[in-house]
Formats: C-alpha cells, structure tokens, sequence
C-alpha cells in the first residue's frame, strides 16, 4: 500500500472517529445541574399597610404645637381641602404628592431593646395620624433622627423601626407651608378713574362781565 495511501486511511479514521464523539456525547440540557448562586430579594417594608388603601386624610402634629392636616372632600369629588391650621381651599397637586408621600415611606430597619428615650420617642417630635379610604386609622410616632442622618426612628405598633428621612421631610415642610390653593392677589394700583369735566368759569362769548343770564321763559 501506498504510503500516501495509508496516510488518507488514517485522516478518514481520526476524522470519523471525532465526529462519532462528537456526535453521541452527552449534551447539556436545561436540568443540568449548574451552580448558580441567587441573592434572596429583600420585601420592602412600609410604615403604612399597602393594603388598607388610599389616605382620605392626613395630619401632622409638631411637639412645637404647630399642625397641619388635610382631608378629601366627599362632597366635591374626593378634592382635597385644607383642614388645619385653617380651613380652605388646597392645591390638588400638592395635596395628592403628601399623600404620594405617606403611602411610601419605607422602613429601613429596625431596632429591638432600644429604650424609646433614647431614640427621642418619648416625647414624640411628631406624631402622624393617616385615615385610609379602608377606613383603618393609623398612627405613628416619629423620633429624632439616627446618628448618620439618614432617617428617623419611629414607633410603630408597638416596634421602633427606622424610616427613610425624604418622605418624613416633605411631610415636616407642611407645618411652615400648607398646600393652600393659590388665589388671585388684587393689585396694589387703583382702578383708573376718568374724571368728569368741571364746569367753566369762563363766561361764554356775548354775555357781559358781572351779568347773570336770565332764564328764558
């Protein structure tokens, strides 16, 4: 046999041999065992259940005496109204952002065996009543803020957690600025008033000085 000849049979022979293999190896399915290493989600907490609904009111109480609160009214298709410090008209869009607020303050941790003293919880800084459209009424308790300040402590049901500071903030900027509704502001300038001519002194033409014009009869 050739050697050239032999040297083909072998080719044929190793690539016949890699395409068997190839073919008739075990191939990976989608059961194979893979390590695959998945972080556990951690389930946001709020300060308020997701559950109870909507607020239909809210109010914030400052240990400094200063309130602020807000209701929707019923009688003018849920529209919100200033209830406190005054009663009036509120801007909807401010009104409906606090709500906004309210619904997702999160909870960041919580702290067990901490003395509420400690935390400023036992004279409240603030105290946040919310009435949901659930009719549930919830209330929490907000301290001072935590030493990174970052947050506030808060009492809740009974356990003190750890709220997220933005949506306490904005809640806090209603006592100094209640979401009134804008009104029109008259101008200061008076209204222009045109002025009626006063009668002339100057006797007409033809009639002589010092006389008085008889009236014809």
């Amino acid at each position: 046999m050739r050697r050239s000849t032999v040297v083909f049979v072998l080719l044929f022979l190793v690539m016949a041999g890699a395409y068997y293999y190839l073919k008739n190896r075990e191939q990976p399915t989608d059961t194979a065992d893979i390590a695959v290493t998945l972080e556990p989600q951690v389930e946001t907490a709020y300060l308020f259940n997701p559950e109870d609904g909507v607020p239909n009111s809210i109010r914030l109480e400052a240990q400094t005496g200063e309130v602020v609160e807000l209701a929707r009214n019923a009688d003018a298709e849920n529209a919100w109204v200033v209830k406190r410090p005054f009663e009036a008209a509120a801007d909807q869009g401010s009104s409906e952002a606090a709500a906004s607020q309210v619904t997702t303050i999160s909870i960041t941790n919580s702290v067990p065996n901490v003395d509420p003293k400690d935390v400023g919880l036992d004279v409240p800084q603030y105290k946040l009543v919310v009435q949901f459209s659930n009719g549930v009424e919830r209330i929490a308790q907000i301290g001072v803020l935590t030493p990174t300040e970052t947050g506030y402590y808060a009492l809740k049901d009974g356990e003190i957690v750890i709220v997220n500071r933005s949506g306490i903030d904005a809640l806090i900027t209603l006592l100094t600025n209640p979401p009134y509704a804008e009104t029109l502001t008259p101008s200061p300038i008076p209204p222009t008033v045109t002025d009626t001519p006063l009668p002339s002194l100057t006797p007409e033409p033809g009639t002589p000085a010092g006389e008085t014009a008889t009236p014809t009869p």
